[in-house]
């Protein structure tokens, strides 16, 4: 009777490679300095027709420095709600390098003050960025004319 011959390569721990890759220099980022530039950004990535339609929830990925690494659409959802995947927003913040974080999220009925929800998904958020080393630097909340920052409200 033949016996397969065992392979020893199994005792080998396998390798996984991190690398970066950006095509933008760090000088020609924008530079997050106030709530305000942080909502201009905002604006400038929403969709005019779904503003005031639909709620989406987005994060600005920052580095050090708060420049913007990019902006990350989380979800899309209906028009009082979305949905808030905690494992899919610090994967985007892990794989950008990001060391700090900015939440944004969209009222379509043109009121930024916060909800329950609104303040507990914060908190939430807040939590585990601590345990990952990535700052929750604000949550804003906005509309087409303005906008609500836990940061300038202390509520962070």
């Amino acid at each position: 009777m033949k016996t397969k011959k065992e392979k020893e390569d199994w005792r080998i721990a396998s390798e996984i490679e991190l690398i970066y890759k950006t095509k933008v220099k760090a000088s020609e980022r924008p530079q997050i300095t106030s709530s305000g530039t942080a909502y201009k950004l905002a604006l400038k990535s929403w969709n005019p027709d779904k503003i005031e339609f639909l709620e989406q929830f987005k994060i600005l990925l920052l580095n050090k420095a708060n420049r913007v690494l990019g902006i990350y659409e989380m979800s899309t959802g209906g028009i009082t709600a979305t949905t808030v995947d905690l494992r899919l927003l610090f994967t985007a913040a892990l794989k950008a390098k990001a060391t700090a974080i900015i939440m944004l999220h969209n009222h379509p009925s043109g009121k930024a003050l916060p909800s329950i929800a609104d303040k507990l998904i914060t908190k939430k958020v807040k939590e585990a960025g601590t345990i990952l080393d990535i700052e929750v630097v604000d949550h804003l909340i906005i509309t087409p004319e303005s906008y609500y920052s836990f940061a300038d409200n202390g509520n962070m």
